[in-house]
């Protein structure tokens, strides 16, 4: 059985991997998940405790609405429209702020798969590289093997070239 590129290259996508576990990412990626679900909902918590507040508050202005009609007219519409306002703003801080930290870890996960995929291609590319050149000086003779090394050396530094740009 002969071992070419592809054998190396799945031997180092497993040995990526395993690496990846042993550093416990997945871990800490599953740590800083729970942790942001956990601030989202003491943040989701703090806003139905201010929607009870301002639902007292409303009920206070109706109690007053039947002592002073003219007086607790103004007291209701001013109580609604703070606690409407308060219930918008708090719903649009909180989204603004989940909207954030959803796009900082969508942003942090892109940035590990575009790291992961890069160590990946420069491993493999290395680990060709390697095998061309066991395979090539175990198997032809000195001289051939300069002219032989020459050629593909400045065939892999053209290509190198088309990957890099």
């Amino acid at each position: 059985m002969a071992i070419d590129a592809t054998f190396w290259v799945g031997v180092s996508f497993v040995l990526f991997f395993a690496g990846l576990v042993y550093l416990k990412v997945p871990q800490k990626i599953n740590e800083l998940l729970n942790k942001l679900i956990k601030d989202i909902k003491v943040e989701i918590n703090e806003s139905e405790k201010l929607r009870t507040e301002a639902k007292t508050l409303l009920d206070k202005s109706q109690v007053k609405l039947e002592s002073a009609q003219n007086e607790s007219k103004q007291i209701i519409e001013q109580a609604k429209k703070e606690s409407e306002n308060l219930i918008i703003e708090m719903n649009d801080r909180f989204h603004k702020s989940s909207e954030i930290k959803k796009n900082l870890a969508s942003n942090k996960i892109s940035q590990m798969k575009e790291a992961a995929i890069k160590d990946i291609k420069d491993n493999s590319i290395k680990l060709a590289i390697e095998s061309v050149k066991k395979i090539i000086s175990t198997s032809i003779d000195k001289s051939k093997l300069d002219n032989l090394f020459k050629k593909n050396l400045e065939e892999s530094k053209i290509a190198l070239k088309k990957i890099k740009s």
